[in-house]
């Protein structure tokens, strides 16, 4: 790495560690094989690794194309550099996960709302939400009370597997 980065080396091969920690600013050119099994935010990270001096850069995504929902989410990339509107996107398209959990991808659970689309109403439930916690007296809904004891038992099991 660091004869890549003194300019001894002028192309490097490497799996995703690249990502991390790695700043050559001369570096303009990315090739990112099966890019189809990244998550946009992580491309956007992979990205960020070219184009960090006033060279023209390039991010080529090779991939598996045969799936429409694969063209869609690679075209993102195509479309913007705002990481904060390619997250939204990616979490749009592979749903948020879990928080207590080991989820990674998927649906949200959720019924009614769309985090995504509905997110006013949803900031304005979860501040609500607290409101209640902090003001009200959750012995007086032992259902409700058995439910957040079990989330949080839940929670504390993963946080000591981790």
């Amino acid at each position: 790495m660091e004869e890549f980065r003194a300019g001894k080396f002028h192309i490097l091969v490497s799996t995703t560690v690249i990502e991390v920690g790695v700043d050559v600013p001369n570096s303009t050119v990315i090739l990112i094989e099966n890019a189809e099994r990244f998550g946009l935010s992580q491309l956007h990270q992979l990205r960020g690794r070219v184009g960090r001096s006033k060279e023209q850069s390039y991010c080529v995504l090779l991939g598996d194309m045969n799936s429409q929902e694969t063209r869609e989410r690679l075209e993102v990339m195509v479309q913007t550099t705002n990481g904060f509107i390619i997250a939204e996107k990616d979490m749009e398209i592979r749903g948020p996960g879990e928080f207590m959990g080991t989820k990674q991808s998927g649906l949200p659970d959720l019924i009614l709302a769309d985090l995504v689309k509905d997110a006013d109403m949803l900031e304005l439930a979860r501040d609500e939400a607290f409101d209640f916690v902090n003001n009200d007296d959750i012995t007086k809904y032992p259902a409700l009370n058995k439910k957040i004891n079990q989330k949080i038992e839940e929670g504390l099991e993963l946080i000591g597997a981790g």
